[in-house]
């Protein structure tokens, strides 16, 4: 079955199931422009076949996708020719995935970052291992947490969302699957019996249960209290202040605002903005709003600066600007949001 996607992707149909198998194991499954375009064909020609009754999606080595192919983004940004046709096709990927029309399931089995998040949690079905680990760090690199992270964050109880978008801190499957972004934790090795089941039946409801196994969530009780405490605030500042407030009698608050304060000062306003507007927003007005965003960071510079850090200079410490969250102002990360007028997102 070829939808274009070269050796990067791979489609199969077994039984009543669709798979799809990211095979880019060396690369961490970091998602390419070949693999956005060929994942979309392949949706558009399953979603209208009567003989496929679900899409399963999965992937080869221990990352189900560390995100999207940043060094490919940074180079071609940095040669004057940033890839925003990829990002338009990306995110217009991930608004189709929400609204597919039959059952969806992404396994993930290793991490899950960024783009990876982006193929995988807009589905109906979001199942994780014990191996499994999620992240949306896109703060630390001087981005934002895109591909559909505004209206997926928002809908977590206890604003944990929202503490995950603005300190881009790994959690594990029990965390996962206590706020709601999984709706399943399987073990590891139970998952080639259940793409077995799920091709043979195509009831994911039914073989899910059946091969469900429960995971306690991993973050204390007082922690997921400090986090519904700290990041309820009105305001950045106000968490921010809440924050520093507290971190003199308790270690997680220093942990936390000690994290926040390596993050891109630009990054965290623009994150904390697009998290609190996708509360009221469909996922599709989400992905314009991200796109918008989007165009602008990467005519920015604290992006080319956090992958300089991160990967170019590894381990270097990155020089934002504005360098602290007071030098922001409300005009500049207003300017991140206005509309692109004929280059808006099209879906």
């Amino acid at each position: 079955m070829d939808f274009g996607g070269g050796d990067e992707i791979r489609f199969e149909r077994l039984g009543k199931a669709g798979i799809v198998t990211l095979t880019r194991p060396q690369a961490l499954n970091a998602v390419t422009h070949r693999m956005v375009k060929a994942l979309g064909k392949a949706l558009d020609a399953w979603e209208g076949d009567a003989g496929v009754s679900l899409v399963v999606v999965r992937a080869e080595g221990r990352a189900f996708s560390a995100g999207g192919d940043i060094l490919h983004i940074y180079e071609a940004g940095r040669a004057g020719k940033p890839p925003v046709d990829f990002f338009a096709d990306e995110y217009r990927l991930n608004a189709r995935i929400a609204r597919f029309r039959k059952p969806y399931v992404a396994l993930i089995d290793g991490i899950v970052m960024g783009g990876g998040v982006g193929i995988s949690f807009h589905g109906s079905h979001r199942v994780l291992t014990e191996n499994a680990q999620f992240a949306m760090p896109e703060v630390g690199i001087g981005f934002f947490p895109d591909v559909g992270a505004s209206h997926l964050l928002p809908d977590l109880g206890g604003s944990f969302g929202m503490y995950l978008g603005l300190t881009g801190n790994r959690i594990r499957y029990g965390d996962a699957l206590w706020s709601g972004l999984a709706t399943h934790t399987i073990k590891a090795e139970d998952q080639a019996g259940l793409l077995d089941e799920l091709a043979a039946s195509g009831d994911p409801d039914e073989e899910l249960r059946a091969f469900f196994t429960p995971a306690r969530r991993e973050t204390e009780r007082q922690d997921l209290e400090a986090i519904a405490r700290h990041f309820s605030k009105a305001s950045l500042a106000g968490i921010v202040a809440s924050l520093e407030e507290a971190a003199a009698a308790d270690a997680f608050a220093a942990k936390t605002l000690a994290t926040i304060r390596t993050r891109s000062p630009t990054s965290l306003n623009v994150a904390w903005r697009e998290i609190s507007a996708g509360l009221t927003l469909s996922m599709d007005e989400c992905m314009k709003m991200e796109f918008r965003i989007l165009n602008r960071m990467l005519a920015g510079h604290d992006f080319y600066e956090g992958i300089r850090a991160a990967i170019i200079d590894k381990g270097s410490k990155p020089e934002w600007r504005p360098a602290s969250l007071d030098a922001v102002t409300a005009a500049d990360i207003d300017a991140y949001f206005a509309p692109l007028g004929a280059r808006e997102l099209e879906l």
